[in-house]
């Protein structure tokens, strides 16, 4: 490392620990939802090999995203890793991405220490056998912890909604509602207990990299009243400083719940 890369690094850590000093705890988000996008951009702005080689940066950085937000004491986080629109690029960038996403999820067991249940969401019956199984085996290695962290796979916020509707439809038919009155059975409160993770409270805070300022269909209905930070910086290359900021963006806004 040169020097100037050690005065830098100096520099960034006393910043990080005068952003943690001025940091309101009582004030930061319960519920983080992250859009991880920029692993493309990413890979020919660094001029990688291939994008294999950003993707593997990129989920590196969700173990210490994961980190942070643990010594930040956030109770829930939401992670879109994979898209349902995503299914539709070339066979030869999926199946490299769904073999890091394996290494991943085989990796965190270890790294979130038994603080955290791990839930898998999304149209998982699409994706490969390999990647599915790898889903579940985190899931059950990460069955119980204080931390709740979700991981969207194959996931897209309109189906979200449209299988909480056919859900909801079919639990109130099996309680023998009368067709007829089924249409005024369906209520917010009621499609809210079938989304995917009804249990968890909605994202306080929405963040997507990469300079992209749109949902992409991403928790749709639970992002209803989140606040939003889209930042310029590529998901490989998001920082500790970058969350930090981002913490201390929200802490200073002024929540209206749509009021």
């Amino acid at each position: 490392m040169s020097l100037r890369d050690n005065v830098k690094s100096v520099l960034y850590r006393l910043y990080e620990r005068r952003l943690l000093k001025k940091l309101d705890r009582s004030a930061l988000p319960q519920h983080i939802a992250v859009i991880h996008d920029g692993h493309r951009r990413y890979a020919k702005k660094a001029g990688l090999p291939d994008y294999t080689a950003s993707y593997r940066v990129g989920m590196d950085k969700v173990r210490e995203f994961f980190g942070w937000v643990e010594e930040l004491e956030i109770p829930a986080v939401t992670c879109w890793l994979l898209s349902h629109e995503n299914l539709k690029r070339p066979a030869e960038e999926l199946e490299p991405y769904y073999d890091v996403l394996i290494e991943l999820f085989t990796s965190l067991p270890e790294a979130l220490h038994g603080e955290a249940t791990v839930q898998c969401v999304g149209s998982l019956d699409l994706l490969p056998d390999r990647l599915v199984d790898a889903a579940h085996e985190l899931e059950a290695a990460c069955p119980s912890g204080h931390r709740r962290i979700t991981i969207a796979l194959c996931y897209g916020g309109r189906q979200e909604i449209v299988d909480a509707t056919k859900d909801l439809v079919r639990a109130l038919a099996a309680d023998g509602v009368p067709a007829e009155e089924l249409a005024d059975r369906v209520t917010a409160d009621k499609l809210a207990e079938h989304m995917y993770v009804s249990d968890v409270p909605d994202p306080d805070l929405v963040i997507r990299t990469s300079g992209e300022s749109r949902l992409s269909g991403f928790l749709l209905w639970q992002a209803a009243y989140a606040e939003f930070l889209f930042v310029d910086v590529y998901w490989p290359a998001f920082r500790r400083i970058d969350l930090l900021r981002s913490m201390r963006d929200f802490a200073g806004r002024t929540r209206r719940f749509g009021k």
